[in-house]
């Protein structure tokens, strides 16, 4: 194998000593989805995957930590990384990451150096994604009145086109073809708009709600799935990546998987940690952080056997119902752009992002 697979490999390594935060932007700059960790010599130590970055969040551990605690959240069950020596055949490869489960495989000398990286979506041509999405943009969106008088909420303009056109789009590059959009309030400014989803290379259908049905109710009007089923808020705006949170599901073997996202908030007083009556010390000014829930689910078909007919029901409603049902549900973090557009000043946070590039892939379809 004379031509490199990734001819830039050392764009992708870091040191032992290399932050969380270092190894995320990495991932995130080249789309691979893992970073190599490599000693003075060249030597790999260790990789970091996209899911050890989130396993890790949820662990409790800062994006300030080094790489070298990630080893512990490693979904391989070891942290020896997987490699292949430099010259193994594609077929080989193939077969390697097939049997071993893994998206990445990188090459090695014969004295462990990094030499390159094979990637399963370079390899062979990956089909679409094995879900279908649907997308809750019924609500009547009065927390943004007066913008939503005469304009339903995933209807308000971003970049020049609609929220629900770049969830759209989001989904659709992630291998999606296949959405249902819930509708209710002005219904018709929606389904005018997006049609049938040809023009944009999807398969659109709308279920309408005679009346509002909460963010799960509709899904007992569907007929019944037979692959998982993305439900995503129609007032979310995000970069997630969907085909990291489907392998995460599949991994943990989940029937529902709940995306959330980070949030802090300051109390602006001094707290008194105590035990009863006793003072132990006080905390000025602590900073909380939370992991709350973002607007996305990922759940099995027969998760719609929870959801009653006719009902108002909520995704809040119908994951309490699994996990007392003693279904397994995950949570799982999201460390790209997320914000839910309830409120005027998120709306107009989501129209500077644009505006500073912060979203500008998503605004100008990229």
């Amino acid at each position: 194998m004379t031509e490199r697979l990734f001819p830039n490999i050392a764009s992708l390594c870091i040191p032992p000593d290399a932050s969380i935060r270092q190894a995320m932007e990495l991932v995130d700059r080249h789309g691979t989805g893992i970073v190599l960790v490599v000693d003075r010599e060249g030597r790999l130590t260790a990789t970091v995957t996209d899911g050890d970055v989130r396993r890790a969040i949820l662990g409790g551990h800062g994006l300030s930590d080094p790489v070298t605690v990630l080893a512990a959240y490693s979904g391989r069950g070891s942290p020896i990384p997987l490699t292949a020596p430099e010259g193994t055949s594609t077929a080989a490869l193939l077969e390697m990451m097939t049997e071993s489960g893994v998206h990445q495989m990188p090459l090695v000398d014969r004295e462990g150096r990094v030499v390159d990286l094979a990637l399963l979506k370079q390899l062979s041509r990956e089909p679409p994604l094995p879900m279908s999405a649907v997308i809750m943009a019924g609500g009547y969106g009065r927390r943004l009145l007066p913008l939503t008088e005469d304009c339903p909420k995933p209807m308000l303009p971003v970049g020049g086109r609609p929220l629900l056109e770049i969830t759209l789009e989001r989904l659709r590059r992630s291998g999606i073809r296949s959405v249902n959009i819930t509708t209710h309030y002005l219904a018709r400014q929606i389904s005018d708009h997006f049609g049938d989803g040809s023009r944009f290379g999807m398969d659109i259908r709308y279920v309408e709600e005679s009346r509002p049905l909460g963010t799960a109710g509709a899904l007992a009007l569907l007929d019944r799935c037979t692959e998982p089923l993305l439900v995503i808020n129609g007032d979310v705006v995000t970069d997630l990546d969907f085909g990291a949170m489907r392998r995460f599901h599949a991994e943990h073997e989940a029937a529902a998987t709940i995306a959330v996202a980070q949030h802090q908030f300051q109390i602006s007083y001094g707290v008194v940690e105590h035990d009863g009556p006793y003072a132990r010390r006080v905390v000025e000014k602590p900073v909380m952080r939370h992991l709350v829930n973002a607007g996305i689910y990922l759940i099995e078909p027969d998760a719609q056997a929870y959801v009653p007919r006719d009902a108002l029901f909520n995704m809040t409603d119908l994951i309490d119902r699994m996990i007392e049902a003693g279904e397994r549900v995950v949570v799982f973090p999201v460390r790209e752009y997320w914000i839910d557009v309830g409120q005027p000043g998120d709306y107009h946070r989501v129209q500077r992002d644009v505006s500073d590039g912060v979203i500008k892939a998503m605004a100008d379809g990229d």
